[in-house]
């Protein structure tokens, strides 16, 4: 990146202020995220990224776009308060004490797709033709765009709005992009030349190149590729645009060796990483900063937020794993969920339709089925059998589980919290654990079988006769079973 912007006396004015109405929503456009990052947050990125002092004109929404800047620019962007949201040159107008640098780059703030490359050919061509005004055009086709064109003609220049245009809107395919560098000694003599436009009663940016080709200064422009300068005015152009946003993501991993089995189905967020030799299989969804390592496979549909996952993992298909760590080597899913700053330790197994909340598995252990771990601490080499439950609310608190390492825990147990099972101790399949088990005990917690030579045959006998007297009721007919057969009765 060149450092020319980084040193130059510029100082950039963010349009942010209108009311979204397009959207049909309650929220401003600018709140609405592409990628995980909010529409407001893409053009300030690359404006900070260049150094350059930034004014944000806000006004509908004011605290909500100002608190999503200031969370990751809190240093480098002043905010002024556009009251009556009356146009763009209205906007600049409300910005003229701040005015400090040379000159003045002005640019929507729904351009999530701009580049610094952008900004700096502006700027090169700007000061090297010491232009009054400079902008950025693009090349677009449709007339359903409701994109400023660009009017040339007896070398006057001007933009014109495409309501407001007399003729064919597929013949005037040059539209504004939005993004303007104005000398500020213009602006000081001309931002009051601004006329109040009739059909919107605005005042509008445009009409100052109208303005300054009329006072025979000199005006220029650069093009642009048009996806490069995509507006967002609703829905339809924000699915668009976060279209272009992803695959620009994906395209960057796949330049560094990672595969994508269906790539235009998977969602990305712009802040996750991913290691070389991994690969992201169909209708997956990466969000929140995830951190994937090397040679990993994330099944089909699977969902990962915040999460870290380490090298040589294999997440099955149809897991969610969210705000936990994952090592490496380790086997999760499918139907796994992992949630609540959980950390599954190296080369450990959590199966199919386990849950993990709160909770460490150690090294080397393994949840295989059907469990519940909820705030519980297992060490290493530890063995969970299936239909584990670990019972950690009472009603009022949460409480903790311990099962230290090389505890074996048999099936379809549960797990009275609070509660420890020491090192290579056992529980028996069925078992129901209220008591700490010591260091190698074996703990057997359920009822004795009792079996009763030849009463199944007197069972089904009376069955036969309940269901002949209930026939016609067979809702009854259960409640008959229960009852003939009693404890009690087998007793």
């Amino acid at each position: 990146m060149s450092s020319d912007l980084k040193t130059a006396p510029v100082q950039a004015i963010v349009l942010a202020a209108g009311a979204s109405s397009r959207f049909k929503s309650d929220r401003t456009k600018m709140a609405e995220k592409i990628c995980g990052r909010e529409m407001i947050l893409y053009p300030t990125a690359v404006l900070a990224s260049l150094e350059i002092p930034i004014l944000m004109v806000v006004g509908y929404q004011r605290g909500l776009v100002e608190e999503i800047v200031k969370k990751e620019f809190n240093h480098t962007v002043t905010f002024i308060h556009q009251v009556e949201q009356l146009g763009t040159g209205h906007a600049i107008k409300c910005t003229r004490s701040a005015w400090k640098s040379d000159h003045i780059l002005v640019m929507n703030g729904d351009m999530p797709l701009v580049t610094p490359e952008i900004i700096e050919k502006l700027y090169k061509k700007h000061t090297n033709s010491d232009a009054a005004i400079s902008f950025v055009t693009a090349h677009h086709c449709d007339p359903n765009a409701m994109y400023g064109r660009v009017i040339q003609a007896d070398n006057n220049i001007q933009i014109i709005e495409a309501k407001e245009l007399d003729g064919n809107l597929e013949e005037h395919c040059c539209i504004n992009a939005g993004i303007y560098l104005i000398k500020r000694s213009f602006l000081e003599n001309f931002i009051d030349s601004l006329e109040v436009n009739k059909a919107g009663k605005e005042w509008y940016i445009t009409d100052l190149v109208k303005i300054a080709s009329d006072n025979n200064l000199k005006v220029e422009t650069v093009t642009a590729a048009y996806d490069k300068i995509r507006g967002v005015n609703d829905f339809k152009e924000l699915w668009a645009v976060e279209q272009i946003k992803k695959s620009e993501i994906i395209q960057y991993w796949m330049a560094h060796g990672v595969r994508f089995t269906i790539a235009h189905n998977v969602h990305i967020d712009w802040d996750v990483t991913i290691g070389k030799g991994s690969t992201i299989e169909s209708g997956v969804q990466l969000t929140e900063g995830t951190k994937i390592g090397c040679d990993v496979v994330v099944g089909a549909f699977s969902s990962l937020n915040n999460c870290v996952v380490g090298d040589r993992t294999l997440i099955k298909t149809h897991t969610v794993i969210d705000d936990s760590l994952i090592k490496s080597d380790c086997k999760v899913g499918p139907f796994a969920f992992i949630h609540g700053n959980s950390s599954i330790e190296n080369e450990a197994v959590i199966g199919s339709f386990v849950e993990v909340n709160r909770s460490t598995l150690g090294e080397r252990s393994k949840s295989r089925h059907l469990s519940y771990l909820g705030d519980t601490e297992v060490g290493k080499g530890v063995i969970l059998g299936a239909g584990l439950i670990t019972c950690n609310y009472n009603g009022s608190t949460k409480n903790k589980t311990i099962i230290k390492s090389n505890a074996f825990i048999g099936g379809n147990n549960t797990l009275v919290a609070p509660v420890t099972i020491n090192e290579w101790a056992m529980t028996a399949a069925g078992s129901t654990i209220t008591e700490d088990v010591p260091t190698n005990a074996l703990a057997i917690a359920r009822e004795r079988q009792v079996n009763k030579e030849g009463y199944a045959k007197t069972v089904r006998e009376k069955n036969q006769k309940t269901e002949k007297s209930v026939s016609d009721e067979p809702h009854q007919f259960v409640a008959a079973i229960k009852l003939d057969v009693s404890y009690d009765q087998v007793g």
